[in-house]
């Protein structure tokens, strides 16, 4: 009964987001995106929907008639498959071809974009890391890594390198954001990440103990600075390895902060 006294006071008035996953017992977005929205004092709820992938659409439809519902955020396994199920898409959706928010308007659209990306460099941004002239190496080319490859691109990065297991998706990648970004140089790259300011980890590969490196850290040098996306573990292979070597480490979570702070604001919670 004490627990409940410092819980949200949730009236006919409260807006309502919602995160949408499956499973959905290990998001942590609901936890953070009510604590940014009761430190701002803000009448607004995120709470957790458990959907599976065949009842995608007809719960999206639900979500469209909820008049006092502000938006939704999208995880596993339904970034892509909401992208159809969504009115409009930014342009950072529309090349990467997933959705990890969405806002509703007063009518019940649905505009959808990605901000995996955009959180990424608020990320190195606020660790002062400032990605505009850098010479980077992505190990990626999966969906997570097209939105942070697209970012950096926009944020003004002077050559990207994408590294992938399967070339051919590194190359079509680089080819897309070529046509795009004509400032920035691209290139397809191999395990050895030498010759770059940036370094980051795009891939799932840290997340257990018996994966391998995502890229050779032999070639690692002091004057390089080695990112991840990784959150648990905090410090993964690839990070210590780093450190071991010199270089400045940026570890995951800021980026999900960052991002915590970006959907709030692409669903129409800007801080008042």
């Amino acid at each position: 009964m004490h627990e409940q006294l410092n819980a949200p006071k949730i009236t006919g008035n409260t807006r309502l987001f919602a995160i949408i996953a499956d499973p959905i017992l290990h998001v942590k977005t609901p936890e953070d995106m009510n604590a940014l929205m009761a430190a701002r004092e803000q009448d607004r709820v995120m709470v957790p929907l458990h959907v599976s992938q065949v009842q995608l659409a007809s719960a999206v439809d639900g979500l469209r008639a909820l008049q006092n519902l502000d938006g939704f955020v999208v995880t596993v396994p339904h970034k892509s498959a909401i992208v159809p199920l969504c009115d409009s898409l930014s342009l950072a959706a529309q090349q990467v071809g997933a959705v990890n928010v969405v806002r509703r308007d007063a009518q019940g659209r649905l505009h959808g974009d990605i901000l995996d990306g955009v959180g990424f460099v608020a990320g190195l941004r606020s660790a002062a890391i400032e990605p505009a002239g850098l010479t980077v190496y992505l190990a990626g080319a999966g969906g997570a890594a097209q939105a942070i490859a697209f970012a950096l691109a926009e944020a003004g990065v002077a050559k990207l390198t994408i590294a992938n297991r399967t070339e051919a998706k590194a190359q079509a990648l680089t080819s897309r954001l070529a046509g795009l970004f004509s400032e920035v140089t691209f290139a397809v790259g191999t395990r050895n990440p030498a010759g770059h300011d940036l370094v980051i980890n795009a891939t799932s590969m840290g997340l257990r103990e018996s994966d391998d490196y995502p890229c050779d850290v032999q070639h690692l040098s002091a004057e390089q600075t080695v990112a991840e996306i990784i959150m648990q573990p905090e410090r993964t292979p690839l990070l210590m390895a780093a450190a071991e070597r010199g270089c400045r480490v940026h570890l995951g979570r800021p980026m999900l902060k960052c991002q915590i702070e970006l959907m709030a604001a692409a669903m129409g919670a800007s801080h008042e």
